[in-house]
This record gives C-alpha cells, sequence and structure tokens, in this order.
C-alpha cells in the first residue's frame, strides 16, 4: 500500500477513540452524549430519592427520635451559649455545668407542661357535664340555623356516632399513644445526651475523616452553616413561639376562656408547625370558646382576637425567622410539611422545616444539586 502511495489507517484506542467521533462528525455528536448523561443522572437521582424516601418511612421508629434528639441539642446548646452571654456569671460556669442547666430548663419546663395536663384534666372532667349541656344548646341552635326539622339530641348524637366509632378500639389506641408518647421522650432524651457527650470529639473526627485538607475544610464550612442557621432558626422560633403564647393566654384570660394556660402551650406548641399551626392554634380554643359561652359576641371576639395575634406575627415576624436564617421559599416549605407529615407524621410536621433547610444547604455545595437549592430558596440568591 505504501508503494501506491496509500497510507494505512491508523488503529484509534484509549482517548483517542471516544474523542475520534467529535472530530469526525463535530459539536452535535458531543450534545447527544451529554444529554444522555444528564438523562442517566436525572434516573439515577429518582431511584435515589425513592429509595430514600422508602428507608425514611419503614424506619421512622428509628430515626425520628434521633432527629428529634439533634433539634434537642441544638437547643441545649443555645441556651448554654445565652448562658455565657449573662454578664459576671456566664464566664465563670463551666461549660459542662451550662448544659446540665440548660437539660434542667427543658426537664423542668417538660414536668411543668405534664402537671397542667393533668390538672385541666381533672378540672375538665368535673366541668364535663356543664360542657355537655353547653355542647348540645349549640349544635342545637346550629341546627335551627340551618333550619333543620329535628333538633338532635343526645341520644340520637351518641346512636350516630357509636354507629360510626368502635369505642373499644379508640380507647386502646389512644392509651398506647400515650404511653408510646411517654417512651419516645425518654428515648429522645437518651440520644440528646450521647449526642453532647459526642459533641466534644466531634472536630477530631471531621479533621480526621479525610487526608485531603480542602475536602474536609468544606465539610467543616458546611457543617458550621448548618448549625449557624438552625440554631438561629430554633432560637428564633422559640422566642416566637413564647411570645405568641403569652399574648393568646392575654386575649383567652380576658374573655374568660376555661383552660386558658393549656391553649397557650398548645398554640406556642403548634407555631412550630408553619401554617398549619396557626390554623389549629385558633381552631381549638375557638371550638371550646363555642362549648362555654352562650354569647356568640364572645366567641367572636376570641376569634379575631386570635386570628389578629396569629395574621400580625405570621405575616411580620414569621417571614423574618424564614427569610434570614434559612432563605427557604414558603411554597417549599408548603411542600416540605406536606411531604415529611406523610413520611413521619406529626413529628415530621414539626422537622420538616430544619430538615428542609439543611438540604437545601447540602445541595448548594454540589454542582449538580445546586439548582434544586436554588428552587428551594427564597430569592433565588444562595
Amino acid at each position: 500500500m505504501r508503494l501506491l502511495g496509500i497510507k494505512p489507517l491508523r488503529t484509534v484506542k484509549g482517548e483517542d477513540a471516544q474523542s475520534s467521533p467529535s472530530r469526525m462528525t463535530g459539536l452535535p455528536e458531543i450534545r447527544v452524549y451529554s444529554d444522555m448523561d444528564r438523562l442517566q443522572a436525572l434516573v439515577h437521582g429518582t431511584v435515589l430519592m425513592l429509595m430514600a424516601g422508602w428507608v425514611l418511612y419503614i424506619g421512622k421508629d428509628v430515626l425520628v427520635p434521633v432527629f428529634l434528639g439533634l433539634v434537642v441539642v441544638y437547643v441545649i446548646v443555645g441556651l448554654a451559649q445565652a448562658m455565657n452571654r449573662i454578664p459576671y456569671l456566664g464566664h465563670v460556669l463551666p461549660l459542662q455545668i451550662r448544659y446540665a442547666l440548660s437539660m434542667l430548663v427543658i426537664a423542668l419546663s417538660l414536668l411543668v407542661i405534664v402537671f397542667l395536663f393533668i390538672t385541666n384534666k381533672d378540672r375538665f372532667l368535673a366541668l364535663a357535664p356543664q360542657y355537655q349541656e353547653s355542647l348540645l344548646a349549640a349544635i342545637q341552635r346550629f341546627a335551627v340555623f340551618l333550619r333543620i326539622e329535628t333538633e338532635p339530641t343526645w341520644t340520637t348524637l351518641r346512636q350516630e356516632l357509636l354507629a360510626q366509632i368502635n369505642i373499644q378500639r379508640l380507647l386502646g389506641s389512644m392509651l398506647a399513644s400515650v404511653s408510646s408518647i411517654i417512651v419516645s421522650i425518654i428515648v429522645v432524651f437518651l440520644y440528646a445526651t450521647f449526642l453532647l457527650l459526642e459533641r466534644r470529639s466531634f472536630p477530631r473526627k471531621m479533621e480526621n475523616i479525610s487526608s485531603d485538607a480542602s475536602r474536609v475544610a468544606r465539610i467543616r464550612a458546611i457543617t458550621t452553616d448548618i448549625n449557624r442557621r438552625i440554631g438561629s432558626y430554633l432560637a428564633l422560633k422559640t422566642f416566637i413561639s413564647l411570645f405568641l403564647g403569652a399574648i393568646s393566654w392575654v386575649i383567652m384570660v380576658i374573655a374568660g376562656l376555661e383552660f386558658a394556660a393549656f391553649w397557650a402551650v398548645l398554640i406556642a406548641f403548634l407555631n412550630y408547625v408553619p401554617y398549619i399551626g396557626s390554623f389549629l392554634g385558633v381552631l381549638f380554643p375557638v371550638i371550646m370558646a363555642i362549648i362555654q359561652f352562650e354569647n356568640p359576641n364572645v366567641v367572636l371576639s376570641v376569634l379575631l382576637g386570635l386570628v389578629l395575634v396569629q395574621f400580625l406575627i405570621g405575616n411580620f415576624l414569621d417571614p423574618y425567622v424564614m427569610g434570614n436564617s434559612l432563605n427557604l421559599s414558603p411554597f417549599a416549605i408548603l411542600v416540605s410539611l406536606a411531604i415529611w407529615s406523610e413520611l413521619w407524621g406529626i413529628a415530621g410536621a414539626f422537622l420538616a422545616v430544619p430538615i428542609t433547610a439543611v438540604l437545601a444547604i447540602i445541595f448548594s455545595e454540589f454542582l449538580s444539586t445546586r439548582p434544586i437549592a436554588v428552587l428551594l430558596s427564597r430569592n433565588g440568591r444562595l
């Protein structure tokens, strides 16, 4: 062939074999390979997301106490840091003493809540006959308003309810729920205690996680950002919840509503659940007002007062917390609330915002997942 002036074809290997199609056909084939890579990444990401959701759902009995323990650790650390800012006393107290005092404050708060529940339960049982008559009168007034010919009585109501509800099963599930809540609280505090013990050795573990100094620095920066944002969110949200509960308590006491302290504590807890918590925080006290008061003006005053407080805090203070500490879109919060509530129930509703914020921070650090973080953000800036 060389005698005829024809050069033999060279076999293409390695990188030349991969680059030769682009040399022969140009840019369009490179675009095809890029689209295939993106499709493959999308499929892999979807499968991974479905697998993660399945693991989260079947492992909720183990994972929920762990995440709640992390939240308790954030609260304990936040209280310890707040004690450090106390003049003269803060710098004298060792870190372990501040942690112990923080745990004591949380334990005393739980004891006060339990005592409040027990006291209100006995009082509610004592006033139950009176509330029963008031509730029947309210139902009858509502039936007259709807122009129902036969006014309901407790006999007809019991017949309708017993036809739909299995009382034995309901009582069994309630007792199981109470016992499981007590066990869950104990497990959560055990996790929180061991996490606090592990916190001292965590920086050393971070240094030994990789031999690449830049990678260790990047992981440390992500962890610091997560701790700063979540800690700031929980601190501000706790302050807002306490403020909301206090103002709601004043409104209910002025109206003369029974169990005002209990409803105030419930409103403060429900404020950790975005959007739905505000609705339930108004609904339950208003139902109590309907049962207690026959005067619709008093019920309307309770309703308007609680709605006004929820509106002012929800439209001024809460957006400030969400925007400055978490940078999450309201729509993303609503979707995450639906997803985590479906996966983990009530605990998922409380943990939805912190978990979504952590995911957004992690997604923002990788090029392939950065668009997801941008969509989750409030204003598109990370």
